[in-house]
Formats: C-alpha cells, sequence, structure tokens
C-alpha cells in the first residue's frame, strides 16, 4: 500500500507576454544558442540523441522574420519550419531590405516594435521598393487595437496577428496568405479604360505605367473589374477575395478599396471605376 501524502497546490501569477511564449518555446525542446542574436538556434540534446529537423528542399518558401524576441522568433521559428518553411530571422530593421533584395522571400512576417525603427515604416520601405512591393507582409505584434491594424493595412498589410497567438494558427494564416499571392489560373488580360490587368503576370498598368500592388489589391481589383456593373457587399468580396476567412473584418475591405483607388483612379474622392453605392457595398464601372 502506497502512505498518502498531502496534496500540494500552488497558485501562479499571470504570466507575462514574454514568460508565456518563453515557456511555449520550452516546451518544443529549443534553446539560444551562443549566437542567439545571430538567429541561430539549437535543440536540447536528451539522452545524447538530437531530434531531427525536417530536410531543406527545394520547393520549401523562404519567409523572412522579424522579431526583436528570441523567444518568440524561436517560437515561429520552430512552427514554420515543421510547416515546412524555411527562415530567415532578424532581431532588428538593419539590414532587411538588402538581405530581401539579394533573395526576395516569399512572405514578410514583422513585429511592430523592433530596434532601430519600427515594423511600419519597415512595410512601408518594402512596398516602395520595386523588387519587393508585391511580397506579402504579416503583422507579427501586440498591439491588436483596430486602429493599429486600419493602419497597418493601409501600409500595404496583407495580415495583422496579434500577440499572444496560437502558433497552429499563425502558420494557418500565413499559408491563407500565401494562397491568395498565388497566381490565378490563366486568363486573358484585361483592359477597362486606361488600365490593364494581366493575371498571368499580376500586373496593373495604370495610364501606361505599372502600378506595384499587393496580392490581395490585385485579386480585388481583378475580381471587380471582371464583374463590371455587379455590386458587391462587403461579405460577399470577404468570400470571394478572402474565401470566407474569419479573421478579415468587412473594414478591412473597405481598407483595400481606398488603397485600390489611390493607384487607379484620377481623382480617388470622385472615383470613376470603382464607385460606392451607399447602403450595399462596391461596383465596378467602365468610364464613358
Amino acid at each position: 500500500m502506497f502512505g498518502t501524502r498531502p496534496l500540494r497546490v500552488e497558485i501562479h501569477e499571470t504570466l507575462t507576454l514574454s514568460q508565456w511564449f518563453r515557456n511555449m518555446a520550452r516546451l518544443l525542446l529549443l534553446k539560444p544558442g551562443n549566437n542567439a542574436r545571430s538567429g541561430e538556434f539549437r535543440p536540447f540534446r536528451m539522452g545524447g540523441i538530437r531530434p531531427r529537423l525536417p530536410a531543406m528542399t527545394n520547393s520549401q518558401l523562404n519567409i523572412v522574420l522579424v522579431e526583436d524576441d528570441p523567444d518568440i522568433s524561436r517560437l515561429v521559428q520552430q512552427h514554420l519550419e515543421r510547416a515546412d518553411f524555411s527562415v530567415r530571422a532578424f532581431f532588428t530593421g538593419a539590414g532587411v531590405i538588402a538581405a530581401a533584395e539579394e533573395r526576395p522571400p516569399a512572405l514578410f512576417l514583422l513585429d511592430i516594435m523592433v530596434p532601430d525603427g519600427d515594423g511600419l515604416e519597415l512595410c512601408s520601405q518594402i512596398r516602395r521598393t520595386r523588387a519587393l512591393n508585391s511580397i506579402p507582409v504579416i503583422f507579427l505584434t501586440a498591439k491588436g487595437g483596430e486602429a493599429n491594424r486600419i493602419l497597418g493595412l493601409e501600409l500595404g498589410a496583407d495580415d495583422y496577428i496579434t500577440k499572444p497567438f496560437s502558433p497552429r494558427e499563425m502558420v494557418a494564416r500565413v499559408k491563407a496568405v500565401l494562397r491568395r499571392f498565388e497566381r490565378p489560373l490563366a486568363l486573358s488580360t484585361l483592359k477597362v479604360g486606361d488600365l490593364e490587368i494581366d493575371p498571368g503576370a499580376m500586373t496593373l498598368t495604370v495610364r501606361g505605367e505599372v502600378a506595384p500592388t499587393t496580392a490581395t489589391e490585385f485579386r480585388l481589383l481583378d475580381h471587380f473589374a471582371r464583374h463590371a456593373g455587379r455590386v458587391f457587399t462587403r461579405d460577399q468580396l470577404l468570400d470571394a477575395v478572402w474565401h470566407g476567412t474569419t479573421y478579415v473584418t468587412p473594414r478591412s475591405v473597405d481598407v483595400y478599396v481606398r488603397r485600390i483607388r489611390e493607384k487607379i483612379e484620377m481623382d480617388p474622392e470622385d472615383p470613376s471605376y470603382l464607385r460606392t453605392v451607399r447602403g450595399a457595398g462596391y461596383r465596378f464601372e467602365t468610364p464613358k
């Protein structure tokens, strides 16, 4: 018979955000290497056996991660690599643009609050850089207020993930953004007024000049233009372009419409292509 032992109950204080991510990283059997600030990490050894990591393949998509907290960076990197992505981790915004131009990633994952600047400014630089301006950007940040979300979308972000987050949801949302970025089925180039929309190359030409767009902006404009004259509600647009993704709100549609108008309209305040139908939604019209 086993003797009885009094039950000991410990009550812990609420974990801080950093402590929560640190504990998650420990559960994943990771520890920072001697050069943790370089973004390189080594797994724990268990019984002298090193856990096997997935082999790199040519089909892996590269993601640039900018996150100044080593524990969060390690957690994100581990889950993305498990999903067969390769990750280049940076702890500041310094050198990110140059590194990305040398080897363009499939996606940027940016924290807003990083040393040497902030993720919002880095996103703005990405959108101004010709070789990078069509690459999707996701913000990964503790700033979860609606004003911050809207500002991020207005600067060209494709999604906005707030901390603390589920690592599995984070990976799912990365995949969802990349699916939106995939080139659509081959369709003929569409010419409407002084716009030319080429879905094969995912390029938009406005009055003879190529206008940079994000993948989401391009898909939304392409959907509007191929259904000219039809009124779409915000919910219908969410289903058609975002495929019913629950974390994208109708307010996000308004932000993207405003960004598209800034690129295609002579006067975004008095649009001739993308018109608002009060009480209903939006309609794309061919100028007469």
